[in-house]
């Protein structure tokens, strides 16, 4: 999956997309990042823009 784009997705799908990734292939969001060759920041700062945050408990974006 090619998440380089996240900055202009849509960030409704890019929450389902990211959320998939987290539960499937990745151990951590960091690992997510690192694994993607993205900014975490850049990423959570984009989400959270749509009222999405990351939950450490459910290791999810809520």
């Amino acid at each position: 999956m090619n998440l380089k784009s996240f900055e202009t997705m849509d960030p409704h799908l890019l929450v389902g997309l990211i959320n998939t990734e987290l539960r499937n292939n990745a151990s951590s969001l960091d690992d997510l990042c690192k694994t993607h060759g993205l900014n975490e920041k850049s990423l959570t700062d984009r989400l959270a823009g749509a009222d999405y945050h990351f939950s450490m408990e459910a290791g999810q974006f809520r």
